[in-house]
């Protein structure tokens, strides 16, 4: 399904190649949370989206690194709300994060929202991972 939807989406995104179930048991032992069916669906047909500039989605494994720097860098207490309370996938390559939102280790709805690095702010960007991947690479999403 995910790759049929990738390629409707734009011919400037690139699969790769499935995430190992592995990596998927990985960021939910680590992040505490259980994986979105769709972000956990795309992984297993594609470990990431390579996009023009960069990756559109991050990998198993970055989604596992970057979340798990967000939560544990010392100074970001000082300065953030904290952040297990989202899940972010993806960044807009500015600094903001693009990610779920998290309610007692369950991502519960499909909504994503975007993190902006600035100020601190979370605010709703799509209802759903696909919604997302059309609107950020079609422009409608802007950071």
């Amino acid at each position: 399904m995910w790759k049929e939807t990738i390629h409707s989406i734009s011919s400037n995104l690139s699969l790769k190649n499935p995430a190992m179930k592995e990596e998927l048991i990985e960021i939910q032992k680590c992040l505490l949370v259980e994986l979105p069916n769709d972000l956990s669906q795309l992984l297993q047909e594609t470990n990431g989206i390579a996009g023009q500039y960069g990756d559109f989605v991050w990998s198993a494994s970055k989604i596992k690194r970057e979340n798990m720097n967000m939560r544990n860098i010392v100074d970001f207490k000082d300065l953030y709300m904290p952040f297990d309370c989202l899940l972010f996938f993806a960044d807009g390559g500015n600094g903001d994060l693009f990610g779920y939102s998290i309610l007692n280790g369950i991502v519960q709805r499909d909504d994503i929202y975007v993190w902006n690095h600035e100020n601190d702010s979370r605010t709703w960007v799509a209802p759903s991972l696909e919604t997302f991947m059309k609107w950020w690479e079609s422009g409608k999403i802007t950071i």
